[in-house]
């Protein structure tokens, strides 16, 4: 799609904020609009996807009814829990929203608790739920409860309740009321299960909700510079780990255009096990080790089953089932169409994952808890596979559809796959056929620096045969193949600095892929880069970097896969691997800023 078929959302990917309970997440925007929500879980069908389609999507919104107004959107400290302020001539008010995180541990129902205030003066407020199931395929006519509404539609059911009347109107359910200053009001969104809290029961499961994240964060072992967004960066990934399975979303949305007006347009609402093993890192470099545990058992289920081989990614559940669709009824953000659940890429070979994923089970067994004997087994088969398969084309990291290749981040990880695989056998006197995987490595190094480097240019490529650069060879010191220092890759750093960098935003490639649309850079690539230059003791340029790229998250402190010419986020929001790669970008710097050589990643 060309510039004249993009609209501009009235509310941005950036103007949000995130609420969860670990089994489903809400979007929450600075107007106080609940814009996506699925349910009753993470890949369940949308019930509000007004960031998709402001006609049809569905929203649930609670805001008072001033004329003008700022607005101001902040989380309470160390929590989860999202705080909404309208400041006016005529008056001031806040909306409190969580989602209660206890909830997922029973797998019952969502709870959406929306406590609505006037702090100055006499406030008229409008709430208006207006759900759209089935990602807005169907509707449901409100029925009256004790305390509000019910929509049913099929086997869905959701409740509306509160502590001021509401009415039919269509298919929605209305409340318009005036609380003076001091007064409360209440909303709860839940599957109708038990009574709704409202009053003393809602303050009571508010606060609840929030000691509970409070006593999640004091969990943290950072201590060191830029903690607040770096513990920010920590919930946001906490909120993306199904209490149900220990699996780790990619991220909690579908959809959100990585190209403005364009189809670069995917579901994210799985677990990426490339995506899930870079986490895992963030949560054991912070002390929160129940989570990486959590998720190597879940992946270490899904080798079971396989004997010892993986799909790219998985349903949160472990299914594999992520058949593509295409929603043509919804316009899109932005006029970006079409808008896909499901995701076709995960019929793809993507070779770099094994190296991901085993480099994670080498830090769990040294840093966490030791591997049982039938795990090892089936991390065996696993490196036995990527023996096999490394010299074949892939996909690749930013999973192309249009022909295979020989990607070097997809060779390098099958190095890496390989050489943990072989420390961990020795480490633990574990049985293994460790010399033909030593001959192997090896002779993965060998192919890399043979074929990879160009003597022309005087840069390593990102496949073999090509000229381009690719934001995924940023890793090769990071994963320690190369010497972050070496002559020839810091001529490949500069390389990347001079032909994919902006402003210290580093793009994934230039070349054309295939997709309609300029896509904008990509910020897990601009974090790696900063961590490069530190690695690379260029700690001042690493530092400025890491500034300014911190100067483009949103109001909260979140960040979408991307960032655009004009600064606003593009892509799914937020993106797990952008928060990671920021933790890891932090810790790094932060280490080296502070005279403590080293890092904590063997």
């Amino acid at each position: 799609m060309g510039e004249a078929n993009v609209r501009r959302p009235s509310a941005a990917i950036e103007d949000h904020a995130l609420i969860g309970d670990c089994a489903s997440a809400a979007l929450v925007s600075r107007d106080g609009s609940i814009d996506f929500l699925c349910w009753p879980r993470f890949d369940s069908p949308t019930i509000f996807a007004r960031i998709l389609d402001e006609e049809k999507g569905g929203e649930f919104f609670v805001r008072p009814r001033f004329e003008t107004a700022r607005t101001l959107q902040i989380y309470l400290p160390d929590t989860n829990v999202v705080l909404t302020r309208w400041l006016s001539e005529e008056g001031s008010a806040e909306v409190t929203d969580v989602m209660r995180p206890e909830r997922g541990q029973d797998g019952g129902d969502p709870h959406i608790l929306r406590r609505v205030e006037a702090t100055r003066g006499s406030v008229a407020f409008e709430a208006r739920c207006a759900p759209r199931f089935d990602y807005a395929r169907s509707e449901a006519r409100p029925e009256p409860t004790r305390d509000g509404m019910a929509f049913r539609a099929g086997h869905a059911t959701l409740r509306l309740s509160g502590s001021q009347p509401i009415e039919a109107e269509g298919s929605d359910a209305v409340s318009r009321f005036t609380l003076e200053k001091g007064e409360v009001a209440w909303f709860v969104l839940d599957g109708g299960d038990g009574d709704a809290p409202l009053g003393q029961d809602a303050e009571e499961a508010l606060s609840e909700a929030v000691d509970w994240w409070r006593r999640w964060a004091a969990q943290s072992t950072y201590k060191g510079r830029w903690r607040e967004i770096v513990m920010r960066s920590a919930l946001a990934l906490r909120l993306m780990v199904s209490r149900e399975h220990g699996s780790i979303l990619a991220a909690p949305t579908f959809g959100l255009p990585e190209a403005m007006g364009g189809e670069r347009n995917w579901d994210y609402r799985a677990a990426w096990i490339r995506d899930a093993s870079f986490t895992v890192y963030a949560f054991m470099r912070l002390g929160f080790r129940d989570e990486a545990a959590g998720f190597m058992g879940w992946v270490l289920d899904r080798l079971e089953e396989n004997e010892g081989r993986l799909a790219i990614m998985y349903a949160m559940n472990g299914s594999t089932d992520l058949e593509e669709i295409e929603l043509d009824h919804l316009a899109g953000h932005g006029g970006s169409r079409p808008v896909r659940v499901g995701n076709r890429a995960a019929e793809q070979i993507q070779l770099d994952i094994y190296g991901e994923l085993i480099d994670a089970v080498y830090l769990h067994d040294k840093y966490g808890r030791a591997l049982s004997a039938h795990a090892w087994g089936c991390v065996r088969k696993l490196v036995d596979h990527v023996c096999e398969v490394w010299r074949e084309p892939d996909a690749g990291i930013w999973e192309i559809r249009c022909e295979a290749r020989e990607f070097l981040h997809s060779r390098l990880m099958c190095w890496v796959a390989i050489d943990r695989a072989i420390r961990l056998a020795r480490q633990r006197s574990l049985p293994a056929p460790v010399v033909e995987w030593m001959a192997t490595r090896d002779e993965i190094h060998r192919d890399i620096w043979e074929n990879f480097w160009d003597d022309e240019l005087g840069h390593f490529v990102e496949s073999r045969g090509s000229k381009e650069l690719d934001g995924a060879m940023l890793l090769m010191p990071l994963v320690r193949f190369v010497s972050a220092t070496d002559p020839q890759w810091l001529k490949t750093l500069d390389a990347i600095g001079q032909a994919l960098t902006d402003d210290s935003l580093v793009y994934r490639y230039r070349r054309d892929d295939g997709l309609k649309g300029r896509e904008g850079a990509f910020t897990a690539c601009s974090f790696w880069y900063v961590e490069c230059l530190a690695r690379a003791d260029r700690l001042n340029e690493a530092r400025e970097a890491f500034e300014k790229i911190l100067g483009y998250a949103n109001h909260v402190d979140l960040f979408a896969e991307e960032i655009g010419a004009d600064g606003g986020h593009l892509g799914n929001f937020p993106q797990a691997l952008t928060h990671l790669a920021l933790i890891s970008a932090a810790y790094y710097l932060d280490r080296e800023l502070s005279g403590e050589r080293g890092t904590w990643r063997p």
